[in-house]
């Protein structure tokens, strides 16, 4: 399921509601390529620091942890920095999913 946000510029982004099997398969790197670094640095940070004291297992277990609510994170960002759904369905979509009220 997809979900179409829009800001008062008129951008209009698709962003997938759900899972996030990209950042399963390649960890921080969806984040920075969707232009939200904050996100991508906290992930990147939390990779290292787990895989550290793990021997690179934690990082596994980080990008699992982290495919589950990306997605979610990256809709709620993209809410306080001004979008908005843009239709009805868009909104009843979010309001199914938990992500706005």
């Amino acid at each position: 399921m997809k979900v179409n946000l829009i800001n008062a510029g008129g951008v209009s982004k698709k962003i997938k509601v759900g899972f996030s099997w990209t950042t399963l398969f390649f960890g921080f790197l969806p984040a920075l390529f969707r232009g939200d670094l904050k996100w991508a640095v906290i992930i990147l940070l939390i990779e290292i620091l787990v895989g550290s004291f793990s021997f690179g297992i934690g990082v596994s277990i980080v990008t699992i942890i982290f495919s589950f609510i990306y997605n979610k994170i990256n809709i709620k960002d993209l809410i306080e920095r001004g979008y908005k759904p843009a239709s009805e369905n868009d909104r009843d979509l979010l309001v199914r999913q938990g992500i706005i009220s």
